[in-house]
């Protein structure tokens, strides 16, 4: 009978301790959220770049993994449009679209909620900063090819960090206005290059690292991205009350569409690294949400052999744009576990809403 008696003892316990542990898991929020984003990425890309790379891929490090469809409101295939406003407002939309609905209304975003609840926020990308993934988060445009108007959106928002190309849109424009002046006068300090951006300065921070779309990684660009993760995350970490930050590597996608496996490994990779330095400051700080995904996959790719000892790969594309698969999501930290499954592309908006505390 003290046996069993011990034994119930023991099982109570560890039951409570479980339940402990689950509700801490379930009532934890995030104080910070980094939003990985390597648009036209999938898990072909991610296992290309994984075989062929002489080190271990920080995608490896991640214990929640789920998926997500891409679809859009009107097309089984989605446009960067569309699949970036669905992650950044909850809502699917119509290919092109940014952050609008299907009639044109404006959808308020996951940056402009963080904005709201008094946190810092930020967007990198490797392309334009006014391209439609980083423009999702921000702008509110029935085409993504509206980037005048998308650079007219930026004075509209008080984001603390932006870096990224597309400084020409901005001074060189139809209607003849200086948007750098107005940036300015919005107190931001507007910076060339990410080499003179230093995130130990106080004050809001516009870096342009090309008059357009940045080089690939192998022309030029070099370790812009990775080096721009770690400065922003630096600089926004310095606001008490948390921060949002979205970092885009553009540049899968293109290697998709020119069906160059090569520029796709690269990419890849780089983007990785951007990823290892998310994790290496979430894993420090211990309240920040590391969620990386892609918007869509691009190319159709698919590995038909290849020799993991010499680290080479044969591939094989099926198209130059888009496809319909499902895309990896990866988490880490506070609220990761909610990040497992399968589920629609506007759910990961849901999520981070949640991570946060965040109310409609």
């Amino acid at each position: 009978m003290r046996r069993l008696s011990l034994i119930s003892i023991v099982l109570v316990v560890l039951f409570s301790c479980n339940e402990v542990e689950k509700l801490e898991q379930q009532t934890k929020k995030a104080k910070n959220i980094i939003l990985l984003i390597g648009d036209g990425m999938g898990v072909t890309q991610i296992y290309a770049a994984m075989s062929v790379s002489e080190k271990p891929l920080s995608f490896e490090k991640f214990k929640h993994i789920g998926f997500h469809k891409t679809h859009s409101a009107t097309d089984f295939v989605t446009d960067s449009g569309a699949g970036g406003t669905a992650l950044s407002t909850g809502n699917k939309t119509r290919n092109k679209c940014i952050s609008v609905d299907t009639s044109g209304n404006p959808l308020k975003t996951i940056l402009e909620y963080a904005e709201e609840n008094q946190l810092a926020t930020g967007l990198i990308s490797t392309s334009s900063i006014l391209h439609a993934t980083p423009a999702a988060f921000i702008a509110h445009e029935q085409s993504r090819y509206n980037y005048e108007n998308i650079a007219l959106d930026f004075l509209d928002v008080d984001i603390d960090v932006f870096i990224g190309g597309g400084k020409k849109q901005f001074v060189d424009r139809e209607d003849k206005l200086n948007l750098i002046d107005s940036l300015r006068k919005n107190q931001y300090n507007v910076i060339d290059g990410i080499n003179n951006f230093n995130p130990e300065a106080d004050g809001k921070f516009a870096v342009f690292t090309a008059d357009e779309h940045n080089p690939e990684y192998v022309n030029g660009r070099g370790d812009m991205l990775p080096v721009s993760t770690e400065k922003a995350i630096k600089s926004l970490s310095k606001h008490e009350k948390g921060f949002f930050l979205m970092v885009e590597g553009s540049q899968i996608d293109w290697g998709g569409e020119d069906n160059d496996i090569d520029y796709v490994i690269n990419e890849t990779i780089d983007f990785d690294n951007a990823i290892a330095k998310a994790l290496e400051f979430a894993i420090e700080d211990g309240e920040t949400l590391v969620i990386v995904t892609s918007d869509h996959e691009t190319g159709g790719l698919s590995i038909v052999d290849g020799d993991l000892e010499t680290k080479t790969i044969i591939t094989e594309f099926s198209i130059d744009y888009h496809t319909a698969v499902m895309v990896p999501v990866f988490a880490f930290g506070p609220g990761a576990e909610e990040f497992g499954g399968i589920y629609e592309n506007t759910a990961i908006f849901e999520k981070m809403m949640k991570a946060f505390g965040f109310s409609k």
